[in-house]
């Protein structure tokens, strides 16, 4: 299931060069990516139940143009695929004119709360990557 929040650029969010600083983009994906989590049913108080949290081990990052104060931006969350203990959600940037502002492919880990080591993907999760 891909899903999509929409956001418009802050003053805060602007860095020195009058655009969005490259750091704000990690923000706005994992908005996304919680919001996805809650749309599949998964929020953060179900995993916590299963005694599971997710945990981001690798993010990599295109950023392809700037984004500027005022915009509307819309950011969407996909899942891609899933191994064991870890999976992949992709993320895209555009802005109102579709324009691709950046995207991510997001690798995350499962993991058991109290002993802090991975785990297999609970199925809960895992039938989302089909």
């Amino acid at each position: 299931m891909k899903t999509a929040i929409q956001i418009e650029v802050r003053p805060t969010e602007i860095d020195v060069m009058g655009h969005v600083n490259n750091a704000k983009y990690l923000e706005y994906m994992e908005w996304s990516r919680e919001d996805w989590y809650n749309r599949v049913g998964l929020p953060f108080d179900v995993f916590t139940e299963m005694n599971v949290g997710t945990v981001t081990v690798n993010i990599n990052i295109n950023y392809r143009k700037e984004a500027r104060l005022g915009q509307k931006l819309t950011i969407s969350t996909e899942p891609v695929r899933k191994g064991r203990t870890s999976f992949v959600l992709k993320h895209e940037i555009v802005n109102e004119q579709e324009e691709l502002v950046a995207d991510a492919e997001v690798i995350s880990c499962t993991i058991d709360l109290k002993a802090r080591k991975a785990v297999p993907l609970p199925d809960e999760l895992a039938k989302h990557f089909t």
